[in-house]
C-alpha cells in the first residue's frame, strides 16, 4: 500500500464540547496504490468529504472518499477502470483505556494481537491518513474486470477472446471427441 501523503487535522475549540462537529473537505494527489498483487493508478488522485465529531471520549471521523481508479483486468490483462466511493469511519480516543495492557490477546496463529484503535496525539491532532487509505482499499474490488462479461484470454494461444474467437476451443473440442472411444457411435442410426 502506497502512503505518499499524510493528512493531519488539528483539533481546536470548535470540537471542545461533546456533540460539536467540524466538516473537512480535501483532495489528495497521489499517483496510485497497491493491493495484494494489483497496482492501481489514481489519475486524478482522490477527494474526501468527512466530518469530525466530538463523541465525549474521543473524536469520531465519518464521511466518504471518492476516486476514479485504473487497474488491470484479471481476465484479459487490458486496462480496467472503475470508481470508488469508500466509507470513512474511524474513532480516535482522547486517551488510551486504563485496561489497554489487558486488551492484548492472541490471534489465530498464537501471536499477540493488539486492540485496533487510534488516539488523538499529544499535540491535539488526528492523523486521518490510515482511515482514508482504509476506505480506498475496502472499496477496491478483489477481482478487477474491464467489463462484467469479459471473456479473458485463450489458454492455448493467448488471444484476447473479447476481440475475436481464435478457434482454439473448437479445435480442442474436436480433438477430445476424436479421442473418445464412443466417437464411432455418432454415425450409428438406430431408427432403421
Amino acid at each position: 500500500m502506497s502512503r505518499d501523503f499524510n493528512i493531519t487535522i488539528a483539533l481546536d475549540e470548535r470540537l471542545a464540547n461533546p456533540g460539536d462537529s467540524v466538516p473537512q473537505v480535501g483532495h489528495v494527489d497521489i499517483d496510485g496504490y497497491s493491493l495484494g498483487d494489483h497496482d492501481f493508478e489514481l489519475p486524478g488522485g482522490f477527494d474526501y468529504d468527512v466530518v469530525l465529531t466530538n463523541a465525549g471520549e474521543g473524536i469520531l471521523l465519518t464521511g466518504i472518499l471518492k476516486a476514479h481508479v485504473v487497474g488491470t483486468c484479471d481476465r484479459c490483462l487490458e486496462p480496467a477502470e472503475f470508481d470508488v466511493a469508500g466509507e470513512v469511519d474511524e474513532y480516535y480516543l482522547f486517551k488510551a483505556p486504563d485496561d489497554a495492557a489487558e486488551q492484548v490477546s492472541e490471534d489465530e496463529d498464537g501471536e499477540e494481537a493488539g486492540v485496533d484503535y487510534a488516539l488523538v496525539s499529544d499535540d491535539s491532532t488526528v492523523d486521518i491518513t490510515d482511515a482514508l487509505m482504509g476506505a480506498l482499499l475496502m472499496d477496491t474490488p478483489y477481482v478487477v474486470l474491464c467489463k462484467p462479461d469479459c471473456k479473458g484470454l485463450c489458454p492455448t494461444c493467448g488471444a484476447n477472446l473479447n476481440e475475436s474467437d481464435c478457434g482454439c476451443a473448437k479445435k480442442r473440442e474436436e480433438e477430445e471427441l476424436a479421442q473418445n472411444p464412443f466417437a464411432v457411435l455418432k454415425d450409428l442410426h438406430l431408427d432403421k
